[in-house]
């Protein structure tokens, strides 16, 4: 992983536990860390933090050399799979960093920051989602290399617990591609 990658990883994790915010870290990285290794050029989180705290965090952001484009500095928030993100970023040289920030306000991301679990990553202790609400989170993005992440997953961690990840798949409307990547692993474990 990149050294600037790592860098931003440090730096948000630092700002989000210095202002008492709960959080996890999932997408590639995380997809990293308990599958295998592949390439990726952001760091994805969920946060828990409200929207009115959200210029002070841009500030913070800014502070620290990130920018944050002007439709989220004016109260605008998007929403990728249901969720709603902001997104900052920064160019180092020819390298670009994103930060995808997920606001945790929904009933799964709720249960994703209890389920969490710190690794460690580049030598600093970071929260990380859990393998099952990674692969949740894959399953509805439902994207080639997603759902190569959770073949990967399933692999690298073993048994996982599949009631969790059913329940969760339904409520999300993801029963198909998690049902679809188990019987993928399955038929290639037997």
């Amino acid at each position: 992983m990149h050294p600037d990658l790592i860098n931003a990883l440090h730096e948000f994790a630092e700002l989000f536990e210095s202002r008492g915010y709960r959080y996890a870290v999932m997408g590639g990285i995380a997809a990293r860390i308990l599958g295998i290794p592949r390439p990726t050029y952001d760091v994805d989180f969920t946060l828990a933090v409200e929207r009115t705290e959200l210029a002070s965090l841009f500030d913070a952001a800014e502070a620290a050399g990130y920018h944050v484009p002007t439709a989220y500095r004016s109260g605008w928030v998007d929403t990728v799979a249901g969720m709603p993100i902001v997104k900052l970023g920064m160019q180092l040289g020819e390298l670009g960093i994103d930060i995808d920030v997920f606001i945790s306000e929904s009933e799964f991301q709720k249960s994703i920051l209890q389920r969490r679990s710190q690794h460690d990553v580049g030598g600093k202790l970071v929260w990380l989602v859990s393998p099952e609400d990674l692969i949740l989170l894959k399953a509805l993005a439902n994207r080639d290399r997603d759902r190569g992440d959770i073949q990967d997953v399933l692999f690298m961690q073993g048994e996982l617990d599949r009631e969790y990840m059913r329940h969760w798949a339904e409520r999300l409307g993801a029963s198909q591609t998690l049902e679809e990547s188990l019987r993928k692993f399955d038929e290639s474990a037997a």
